[in-house]
């Protein structure tokens, strides 16, 4: 199971706080995504699988028929990017520009050659939205939850028509899937409701579902399974197992404090909202560049306890 950015951060932060005494999300996608980007140390094609070891190539996803040029009922934004849908989606929300969302998709060159597929590999590729080549910034927040859609990505919008480092040229044809989509910040983000319980450390938190009536409640040497969602104060979005589509499991006693404290008082089964002041989570200025600071809010599922 993939560690995520939060339990990540949280063992760095624990990691500084014992050397400074004495005394968990990877970034979506990471350095061996496929995950199309516009900028050139993460730029990633089918190119990094040559990093390390080479690997049989997989087999490829035949092209679809109209790979070459968009059909006449395709839509066209003013940026000249083409697009159909495939599959009507089952959401209703799009993402916005610096969302991170997860997808399936297969891309092809004009000529029909299949260059990436997080199908064949059989696993879905996150990544935020403003990371990406521009075609796919645009093209995916037409998308909503469920939809998939085929793009027809003109050079200017993709990696151009000499790109470098063996990237595909000229327009690119993609087939995408948008599996998941962030989930909205809560409307009280960035204050907790009257009803709102508080503990003597300034932890606070709601109960959002019961548990089971026979759940089981962790300790601090328990390791845990969970989904979760996590904003800043401003309501931006910087972590989520949700969006990855994969739960994270973890040591309670190797995360910020707000989580060891706050998941003890759930049971197995439960969903709370908690907002952790600064000082149970990062700090007002957080020892690595990328953790968040202040105050933080997360919305928890306990999946398991072991």
């Amino acid at each position: 199971m993939n560690q995520s950015p939060t339990v990540r951060w949280i063992t760095v932060a624990l990691l500084a706080s014992s050397l400074a005494c004495s005394r968990r999300s990877q970034e979506p996608g990471d350095s061996t995504s496929s995950t199309p980007s516009a900028q050139e140390k993460k730029e990633v094609t089918t190119d990094s699988a040559n990093k390390g070891a080479e690997k049989p190539k997989p087999e490829a996803i035949p092209a679809p028929e109209d790979v070459a040029a968009p059909p006449a009922d395709a839509e066209k934004t003013a940026s000249g990017l083409a697009s159909k849908v495939l599959t009507k989606g089952t959401g209703t929300t799009h993402p916005g520009p610096t969302d991170t969302v997860s997808v399936h998709y297969t891309g092809w060159t004009k000529d029909g050659k299949m260059f990436d597929s997080s199908v064949v590999r059989g696993q879905p590729t996150s990544f935020p939205l403003n990371r990406v080549i521009k075609g796919w910034t645009e093209g995916v927040q037409l998308m909503v939850e469920g939809e998939k859609r085929r793009f027809w990505i003109p050079a200017e919008l993709a990696y151009g028509e000499t790109p470098m480092g063996g990237r595909p040229a000229g327009q690119l044809t993609f087939d995408i899937e948008l599996l998941k989509v962030p989930p909205a910040a809560p409307k009280d983000v960035a204050v907790p409701p009257p009803g709102a319980k508080k503990t003597a450390s300034g932890l606070v938190y709601i109960e959002l579902s019961p548990g089971k009536a026979d759940g089981k409640k962790p300790t601090e040497e328990s390791t845990v399974t969970v989904h979760y969602s996590g904003w800043t104060k401003d309501g931006k979005l910087f972590d989520s197992s949700v969006t990855r589509g994969e739960p994270a499991s973890f040591p309670l006693n190797g995360v910020i404090r707000g989580w060891t404290e706050g998941l003890q008082l759930m049971k197995q089964g439960a969903k709370f909202r908690f907002w952790i002041p600064a000082d149970l989570a990062y700090g007002e200025t957080p020892p690595r560049p990328g953790m968040p600071s202040g105050q933080l809010t997360f919305d928890v599922e306990l999946l398991d306890v072991s």
